[in-house]
């Protein structure tokens, strides 16, 4: 697995972020006949929030960003993009290990949502997220702190 750190978000990193999700996102949105080469980008600058957000760094370089912004009662974990190159290298599993283990030590649920179909759903189940409901187009996952699941 290559090196990997996070940095804090800044409102400068909206572009490479933006255009980072529409490259991400493309084949599942266009297998669910739902792309649209500016929403995709809209769509994460209307809901970045740089406070929340961390950008993934691999040898020091832009990888990706993944944005944990808290509500009453949960964590979503949102905007969870890294480069396509970076794939099946393990440095997702590590990042969600990280922002899940600093959930725990606050007793935290973490909810999310992927697209029905993708191949990160695999992903949040192997760190113990459960669907809770789905739609046709997303599948909307949970997962308990480790001291609730004991």
């Amino acid at each position: 697995m290559a090196d990997w750190e996070f940095r804090a978000a800044s409102a400068a990193d909206v572009e490479a972020v933006a255009e980072l999700r529409a490259v991400v996102m493309k084949p599942d949105l266009t297998r669910l006949g739902r792309y649209d080469e500016q929403r995709v980008r809209q769509r994460l600058r209307d809901g970045f929030t740089p406070s929340h957000t961390w950008i993934i760094e691999v040898d020091r370089a832009f990888a990706g960003c993944v944005a944990l912004r808290p509500t009453q009662d949960a964590y979503w974990l949102e905007h969870f993009y890294l480069a396509p190159g970076l794939h099946g290298r393990g440095i997702g599993s590590a990042v969600l290990a990280t922002l899940l283990e600093r959930c725990d030590q606050e007793a935290a649920m973490v909810r999310l949502n992927v697209l029905r179909g993708s191949s990160a759903h695999r992903l949040y189940e192997r760190h113990g997220f459960t669907v809770e409901t789905e739609d046709e187009v997303d599948v909307f996952m949970v997962r308990a702190p480790v001291a609730a699941r004991r």
